[in-house]
């Protein structure tokens, strides 16, 4: 049999790839040697988040006094915690299987090879044997960056997935690295009462966010006991034991468990792409607009391509391949990929942030104002305070907008619908919002 469609990968790119293509009436063959779903189902956005909520509901009771509710006796249990993320992931893993057999998508799990890749038949070994497609989709993922710092492989370390299963609070975590999912973990173990350190070499944390409400969201994590080390490197680390060094000091730190976050790298080798020959940009697969690689026959979506490392990325640019491939010549757009960070209280940005304007000598005027101009953020969020702030254009654009404070996550998809649409600030404060909401935010901030 010749596939339409071979696909390496089930994490959200290839299944949302395979389960398109299936509905148009494609023969595909999706391969995946762990679990379907991949890394952000598996190990990353959903359990994280998981973890996350029960963490904000911990919090949210033991605040309960300032709503008027009492709550005498307020605990957790870690177990049970893992156990309800397990739960929720198999909860989706089962929906992904049963959108695959909708779809009549022939799943083979497994480690895929490619084999060789000819005008029209491409082929991919797995299991002992030869599959042929027509073409073929790269959604091979990423994979943790374990830095080359001394003592490190002497040393018992987390990632992100040993943090995920982790059935003890450590007295003190410190957290290398200060991006999203650093943070996000500091969050979650703060308000569950770990002493939590933080390192990062740069000068503010969650590099690519609005500066600005990223010191922010810091302030507010420190208050809660977070302690931050910034333009800090470590320069060694041992069991229980890290050593760090800035322009002023050098220190030994004692600490309980050490979680290495530096960030993620595409997953380039293990399944043949070196008989490919394909072209590489950065340290990921080089991709057109139609998320086709230097072999025309050959698509690369999600991580591998070392761009965007998000899930929803990822299921836009697949949606994109398949189009291509069923004779549609959609072009991806990035200008309004929204960037979440699910602490408590949340940050969200879409679009360009001042650092990018300025760096890009853009005229802009910013219109910011405190979250607390919504009544329903009031009303919600006692003693709590956060910003909305949107960058224009000079000719009234929107060009960007960065927000922190609950539920930013499910706000920011407003903005980034009008800077996909290219629509004016007039434009977007005509539009009528649903009172209360905290969504009206942004018509104030207009």
């Amino acid at each position: 049999m010749i596939y339409d469609l071979a696909i390496i990968g089930g994490g959200p790119a290839g299944y949302t790839a395979a389960e398109l293509a299936g509905k148009n009436g494609l023969k595909i063959v999706l391969f995946e040697k762990n679990n379907l779903g991949g890394v952000c189902l598996n190990e990353g956005c959903i359990p994280t988040k998981t973890l996350l909520y029960s963490a904000k509901v911990y919090h949210t009771a033991k605040d309960s006094s300032k709503y008027g509710v009492s709550c005498d006796t307020v605990s957790f249990d870690l177990s049970k915690i893992i156990a309800r993320k397990n739960k929720t992931v198999r909860k989706l893993t089962a929906g992904i299987k049963a959108k695959m057999l909708d779809a009549q998508i022939e799943t083979i799990m497994g480690s895929a090879e490619i084999i060789s890749a000819k005008i029209g038949s491409i082929e991919v070994a797995c299991n002992n044997q030869i599959f042929i497609a027509r073409k073929l989709l790269i959604c091979t993922g990423s994979e943790v960056i374990v830095p080359a710092i001394p003592g490190v492989d002497k040393t018992a370390f987390w990632t992100s997935s040993e943090a995920l299963e982790n059935k003890e609070i450590p007295d003190t975590l410190l957290i290398i690295g200060g991006g999203v999912i650093g943070i996000e973990f500091a969050s979650f173990f703060n308000t569950l009462g770990s002493k939590v350190i933080v390192v990062e070499m740069l000068d503010e944390i969650l590099c690519g966010m609005d500066k600005e409400l990223a010191a922010l969201l810091r302030s507010d994590l420190a208050k809660k006991g977070v302690e931050f080390h910034l333009k800090t490197k470590v320069v060694a680390v041992g069991d229980h034991q890290v050593e760090i060094e800035n322009e002023n000091e050098k220190c030994l730190l004692e600490v309980s468990k050490i979680l290495l976050s530096v960030g993620r790298k595409p997953v380039l080798n293990g399944f043949g792409l070196e008989n490919l020959h394909l072209e590489l940009k950065g340290n990921g697969l080089k991709v057109n607009e139609f998320m086709q690689t230097s072999n025309p026959d050959i698509y690369a979506c999600g991580d591998v391509t070392g761009f965007s490392l998000l899930a929803h990325t990822a299921v836009r640019e697949a949606e994109i391949a398949v189009e291509h491939i069923a004779g549609r010549n959609t072009k991806m757009s990035y200008k309004a990929i929204s960037g979440v960070v699910y602490t408590n209280p949340e940050i969200a940005g879409v679009g360009k942030t001042e650092e990018n304007l300025q760096t890009e000598r853009i005229n802009y005027a910013v219109k910011k104002i405190p979250m607390t101009y919504s009544g329903r953020f009031v009303a919600e969020n006692e003693q709590g305070n956060g910003i909305c702030k949107i960058l224009e254009s000079d000719d009234g654009a929107i060009l960007g907008v960065h927000i922190l404070g609950n539920p930013a996550s499910e706000i920011i998809v407003i903005a980034g619908i009008a800077i996909e649409k290219g629509l004016k600030s007039e434009e977007l404060k005509a539009m009528v919002f649903p009172h209360p909401t905290v969504g009206e935010i942004i018509k104030e901030t207009l």
